[in-house]
């Protein structure tokens, strides 16, 4: 699992970009042209008919066009291009920009391809570069990776894809940031001047490009890619963020769709606040899940040998970074990010906690790289920010946001001001939102397959429950008591073998399969009981 470090609607898999690929994409420009033709394809919800004309004409010419695959470089094995797209699709005639994509190619042989399979990894604003090259790398996507070319691309904000900006790279860099636990009125009247400012920069510093980052313009992206591939219909598997992605695209242009896989859904029906709010208690219940595990192994963390003595210990933890900075830059912010982080992936848990019990015998060092080393790049947060203020409403009343977040502190204390202050922005953007798309079925939606673990943090099971009512004829794996983020990237033979079937033969005959979770993960030397697993 990639430690991408999302607070809200997450995921998760920013991919390392090579430095070959990022030398490459910087000789690749994008070009526009092209005169406005008819459109015939229907106006669906969430998009003006401008905006559907300009799409349709975008993809025409992309289809022309083509993509001008290039070896990206530094001995890697992936192909780099550029798809040019409006930036704004109702004057496909005005400016443009270059959506960067890569391509690992199948290995497959002639019987075995069946084209393009487009991938997301996630976010919003998380790079999808190397994306392909992680996933064919990995045992359980071996058959899938004969089959198809895997593509990826960076969304349109992010990496090289036109990248916006809110704040100089090196102030986002700086360590340690603001508690976001407020400790008086005074915290929270900063914490709101601190996220108008961040706004305000946001446009001052990306122009009026900022208002289509967002999720239908990068749907749009989507088939403008498909298009350029030269694919009829779009093979696509997208993680956490990218199921909504995927779920707005096969909204739009359900005639477009062949195969399409959501791993770990968002919730399509509250976009994005209370989307945001659905995620505290969810981490809550992890949290409990993980400070059981620790008491568990006290023998060999002795950070406490039950669950509240460990919860104790770590508010003595945070105690002492409000007061202190753990080696001058890890504060509570960057510590709840790191142990928030640890509830996404059960293979963060003996890392990250052995980091913590070093600590607490008198060597800090793990803790603090650990705490520090892995936050969003400014990049990656502006881009996040963006998408989720551009696509929904959100309250702009300041004490509506401390009010909520209070209420949800007394009883969720892990995250609840943390994922207030992730999103405060949003409160004072000075771009209007959209009206989210209204995802469901439309005309010529094939069947799609829903990937799910029950006990996920950062995209609930609720999400995945509703799109599934929403996506007649889809099918749907629950992982049982799983609480980890993304289900089919891992070892799980009965996940991994249906998710095979599907986008090798289309199989989908059963609509609703249960899964059994894999055992928890046990720290080096540990004794695992003989009824192991959940």
């Amino acid at each position: 699992m990639r430690r991408a470090v999302l607070a809200t609607t997450a995921v998760m898999m920013a991919a390392t970009l090579t430095g070959g690929w990022a030398a490459q994409r910087a000789d690749i420009r994008p070009e526009g042209g092209g005169k406005t033709g008819k459109a015939g394809r229907t106006q669906k919800a969430g998009e003006t008919a401008a905006e559907a004309r300009g799409a349709e004409l975008a993809a025409r010419r992309a289809a022309e066009k083509g993509i001008d695959w290039k070896d990206c470089g530094n001995d890697s094995p992936l192909q780099c291009g550029i798809v040019t797209v409006p930036v704004d699709y109702a004057e496909p005639d005005g400016r443009t920009i270059g959506i960067a994509v890569d391509r690992y190619p199948s290995g497959g042989t002639k019987e075995q391809r069946q084209g393009s399979l487009l991938l997301n990894p996630g976010g919003p604003g998380a790079p999808g570069g190397d994306v392909p090259l992680s996933t064919a790398r990995k045992p359980v996507w071996k058959k899938v990776t004969a089959a198809y070319d895997l593509i990826g691309f960076d969304p349109r904000g992010v990496g090289f894809s036109a990248p916006v900006s809110c704040v100089d790279p090196q102030q986002h860099a700086k360590a340690p940031r603001p508690d976001p636990v407020p400790h008086s009125e005074a915290d929270k009247q900063q914490a709101h001047e601190r996220a108008r400012n961040y706004a305000q920069g946001c446009k001052d510093r990306t122009g009026d490009l900022l208002r289509h980052i967002d999720t239908p313009d990068t749907a749009r992206d989507m088939d403008v890619i498909r298009a350029a591939l030269g694919e009829k219909k779009l093979n696509y598997l997208g993680y956490s963020y990218g199921t909504y992605l995927g779920a707005v695209y096969g909204t739009l242009f359900p005639g477009h769709v062949r195969r399409m896989v959501l791993d770990s859904v968002v919730n399509p029906s509250n976009v994005w606040y209370e989307n945001h709010r659905a995620q505290v208690p969810a981490f809550e219940r992890r949290f409990g899940e993980w400070k059981e595990w620790v008491a568990r192994h006290d023998g060999t963390f002795h950070l406490g040998g039950t669950a509240d003595e460990v919860g104790e210990r770590l508010e003595k933890l945070m105690a002492q970074a409000r007061r202190e900075p753990i080696g001058g830059k890890a504060g509570p912010y960057e510590l709840t990010q790191m142990f928030m982080m640890t509830m996404y992936s059960d293979g963060n848990w003996v890392p990250d906690t052995t980091a913590w019990s070093e600590y607490e015998a008198g060597r800090p060092d793990g803790l603090v790289e650990k705490a520090t080393g892995g936050p969003m790049s400014e990049n990656f947060t502006a881009a996040y920010t963006a998408v989720d203020c551009n696509d929904a409403p959100w309250p702009r009343d300041p004490e509506r946001w401390d009010r909520d977040a209070e209420r949800q502190h007394e009883r969720h204390p892990f995250l609840a001001w943390f994922s207030q202050r992730m999103n405060l922005p949003c409160a004072s953007w000075p771009e209007p939102s959209r009206t989210p798309v209204d995802v469901r079925t439309r005309e010529g939606l094939p069947p799609v397959l829903i990937v799910q673990n029950e006990g996920d943090a950062a995209t609930p099971v609720e999400g995945a429950a509703e799109l599934h009512r929403r996506f007649r004829d889809s099918g749907m794996i629950t992982v049982r008591g799983e609480g980890q983020h993304i289900a089919s990237d891992t070892p799980n033979p009965c996940v991994n073998s249906r998710v095979d079937g599907y986008l090798l033969r289309g199989d989908l005959a059963d609509r609703d399969v249960s899964c059994a979770a894999p055992p928890q993960p046990e720290p080096p030397g540990a004794h695992r009981p003989a009824a192991a697993g959940r």
